[in-house]
């Protein structure tokens, strides 16, 4: 089954074309009986690698490859990762439709450059991080302020090893909304001690980290 139109796809290979380095590695996480989700995940990953050779594709089974989910840290499923010269802390739980498949777009060829776009005072301040980091962003396909905030996310991740940057769809893990309360997206959670609602600045998104960092220093969770 085809998940992307052929127009899409010529756009798309136009864009890998002009824009691809380095080798970027797709790694699906499903299971043997996929879920409806987890079958499009894995097809969308699958089509996207056979449209340049610059990147590679590779399926786990969440149960079956647990070792390989404990080392990228992959906690539910469906989970696309993306990869580069670095492990990175990108991550996609659900499906990437909608903007999100812009922000997947363009963070595979940022990781075929091994940068960024952040500004550079961002990249700096957020260079500077020292503590594990790790951001939720609850998205819908339909959220236009959603791409902003993931792409920041997995900016700062591509920036900093120590940053794990989540994309999570809130219509596939509604167990998560539940627990975060999210009544609106993007909703973004960040060490489970801070949280914020829409799409905000590099720098206000940076100072939200440093003060759950902070937060976490002082031995407050909230």
């Amino acid at each position: 089954m085809s998940i992307l139109d052929e127009q899409i796809i010529d756009k798309v290979a136009g864009i890998f074309k002009d824009n691809l380095v380095d080798e970027v590695g797709l790694m699906v996480f499903t299971q043997e009986f996929e879920c409806a989700f987890c079958k499009q995940a894995r097809e969308l990953v699958q089509q996207l690698s056979a449209i340049s050779d610059k990147i590679k594709f590779q399926a786990y089974d969440f149960q079956r490859d647990s070792a390989t989910a404990n080392d990228y840290q992959v906690d539910k499923i469906p989970a696309i990762i993306v990869t580069g010269k670095k492990k990175y802390g990108i991550r996609f739980y659900g499906v990437p439709a909608g903007y999100e498949f812009l922000s997947l777009i363009d963070d595979i060829v940022d990781v075929s450059h091994n940068a960024s776009r952040l500004s550079e005072s961002a990249k700096v301040r957020v260079r500077a991080v020292s503590k594990p980091v790790h951001i939720q962003v609850f998205t819908s396909p339909t959220c236009p302020y959603c791409y902003k905030a993931v792409r920041t996310a997995h900016q700062f991740a591509i920036e900093n090893d120590l940053i794990r940057a989540d994309m999570v769809d809130a219509i596939e893990f509604p167990y998560l909304v539940n627990k975060y309360a999210v009544m609106g997206v993007p909703k973004v959670v960040i060490n489970e001690t801070q949280q914020f609602a829409g799409a905000v600045s590099e720098d206000q998104f940076i100072d939200q980290i440093l003060n759950a960092v902070k937060t976490a220093s002082d031995g407050i969770y909230v």
